[in-house]
């Protein structure tokens, strides 16, 4: 069995618009300027949970 001009047409046009899709998203992805880190220094949490202690 082989595909029809049909079937080509929309196996063609699906896989164009996928990959179409896919290099855009990544284009709009990878060309994003970089963006500045703040390091947000956390202090461990002020819940004591008693397991730190006399473990055993």
């Amino acid at each position: 069995m082989t595909l029809t001009l049909s079937g080509w047409l929309i196996m063609l046009v699906s896989m164009g618009t996928v990959l179409a899709l896919v290099g855009f998203s990544l284009y709009k992805v990878l060309t994003l300027p970089p963006v500045e880190v703040e390091e947000h220094l956390k202090a461990p949490p002020d819940i004591d949970t008693g397991d730190t202690e006399d473990a055993d």
